[in-house]
């Protein structure tokens, strides 16, 4: 299959958005200037700093209405930024993601969670060859360790290990585990090293987020020169597993004794918890994404300290959200023995938060711009007056950032694990795709009758039918509950229409594109 394949760069970045203007709307996708862009009321933009926090559900943060959740720092930064409420996964899950971010690419369309393509043409390499430096400083490791590459090109990199199941350390040889292990996502192996990485742990600023963020603001503090910079900080907290200072738990659930599931299976939830256990995973959750809160604050604390806001970008965005007993699920995916399937990219994983502050942006600033992590590689470029290479798929927001374009412009965004790569033969009916205009949701898949074990393991009927498409209404439904594919069918209709136009432009191959382009009627006869 790989010989049928077209090269991925065979499609320029002119061709792309020239044959994409009618679909995401040609206001955003004008080239940059020479110059660095700068605010309506401000000046140019000479550094940037991007914070990718891992598994940060949009709906978590006060500053998108939790009530439950507290984040009194990024609450404090949205207050003086822009805060974009249409903001979607692009590429799931973790690494497809890194690879929409790094080159601004659709990875879905043609590459699967794999290292970093040898011909990719870089954020941070595109900026090294501007003159920007640049700084990876991270403890997510799926990207940035091993034959993954996701750091190549960057001038510093400080990579924190012992994250998640890395073998990392080889102490305590039997680890007390807080629950059963059969709650446990691939049984004791993750978590048995997981413990033994955090075993010598004394205070909260030796958690992994505490230790990225404090790196950051060391490398900021330490800088030795002005010269314009890109700092890209990526911690993957609040993934699993769930481990914040106990002090942080007790604010969500005191007085709470029974298993703490801190890595739990990727199943329906009542399979294998009490109602106790899953209120408890979310208060875990809840303490984790209050501890990075507090440590995002302290890097921003320290930008605003050493006086860089007036001519940095600052981005603090997410790769995707987690079902925490939503659906009847917890997780992002299905995992069992027999193997893995994908859930529907419901909104509570697919909607993600993204807020910038920048010069010239108002404080307080909402803006309904449909934005993806696809995005920031061409924004970034633009922001700093680089030039975007042809490569590069996805169009910039720069200019409806700084109102010189309709917000509106952008039409959809799609969210969706792969599709079509090189060793694929037939795409799985269940990777589903979210295709979004920001009120209406499709969930839709290949329309293959392709069954096999993996289809049999979870969500989809084991039939030999492909799921049937869901539309919801965002505004009147957004818990996703009520089906209205049948009720909207022309709704439906509009936005399969632009997303196989989005699958052309970004020439995915034909081979499995041709399994995406039948929206079934559902009037039709059988």
């Amino acid at each position: 299959m790989s010989g049928s394949t077209p090269p991925i760069h065979a499609l320029t970045r002119r061709d792309f958005l020239a044959g994409s203007a009618a679909l995401i709307g040609s206001a955003s996708l004008a080239r940059p200037r020479a110059l660095a862009a700068s605010g309506p009321e401000g000046g140019a933009v000479r550094n940037v700093i991007l914070i990718v926090s891992d598994t940060l559900r949009r709906d978590a943060l006060g500053c998108y209405g939790s009530t439950w959740v507290k984040t009194p720092h990024l609450d404090k930064f949205s207050g003086k930024s822009v805060v974009l409420d249409q903001a979607y996964v692009s590429s799931f899950p973790t690494v497809p993601c890194r690879n929409d971010v790094l080159t601004g690419r659709y990875t879905f369309t043609y590459k699967p969670w794999a290292p970093i393509d040898p011909d990719a043409v870089t954020l941070q390499e595109t900026l090294a060859r501007a003159g920007i430096r640049t700084a990876l400083i991270a403890d997510t490791r799926h990207p940035f360790a091993g034959e993954m590459n996701y750091q190549r090109g960057f001038e510093a990199t400080h990579l924190i290990r012992g994250q998640e199941g890395e073998k990392f350390k080889s102490e305590p040889a039997e680890p007390k585990f807080p629950c059963d292990v059969n709650k446990l996502r691939s049984g004791p192996r993750v978590v048995t090293n997981y413990l033994r990485n955090v075993h010598d742990r004394r205070g909260e600023e030796d958690y992994f987020v505490a230790q990225t963020m404090r790196a950051a603001a060391d490398w900021l503090r330490g800088r030795k020169t002005h010269d314009p910079f890109f700092l890209y900080v990526d911690t993957f907290d609040p993934h699993e597993p769930w481990d914040p200072p106990r002090q942080y738990v007790d604010r969500y659930d005191p007085g709470y004794t029974g298993q703490e599931v801190i890595y739990p299976r990727y199943d329906r939830w009542r399979d294998f918890l009490t109602e106790a256990e899953l209120k408890h995973c979310r208060a875990l959750y809840a303490a984790e994404v209050s501890l990075v809160d507090r440590w995002i604050g302290h890097l921003i604390e320290t930008v605003e300290t050493l006086g860089l806001l007036g001519d940095t970008l600052v981005i603090v965005a997410s790769d995707h959200g987690f079902l925490l007993g939503e659906h009847g699920f917890i997780g992002k995916l299905c995992i069992r023995d027999s193997g893995r399937q994908s859930l529907p990219l419901y909104p509570e994983i697919s909607r993600i938060p993204m807020i910038l502050s920048y010069p010239g942006g108002r404080p307080g600033t909402r803006l309904n711009l449909l934005a993806q992590p696809v995005n920031l590689m061409p924004t970034i470029l633009e922001f700093l007056g680089v030039p975007i290479p042809d490569q590069v798929q996805s169009p910039s927001l720069t200019a409806a950032l700084q109102g010189r374009a309709d917000p509106a412009a952008v039409r959809i965004v799609v969210s969706s694990p792969t599709l079509s790569h090189a060793r694929l033969r037939t795409p799985d009916p269940a990777d589903r795709s979210s295709i979004c205009d920001g009120r209406w949701m499709l969930v839709y898949g290949a329309q293959t009758d392709r069954v096999g074990r993996r289809r049999q393991t979870t969500t989809v009927p084991a039939d030999e039918s492909p799921p049937t498409p869901e539309l919801y209404d965002l505004d009147a439904d957004p818990a996703c509950g009520r089906n209205l594919y049948a009720a909207r069918y022309e709704v439906a209709r509009g936005l399969h229409v632009s997303y196989v136009g989005l699958l052309e432009k970004c020439r995915m191959n034909e081979t499995h594109l041709r399994f995406f382009r039948k929206l079934p009627d559902p009037a039709a006869k059988e």
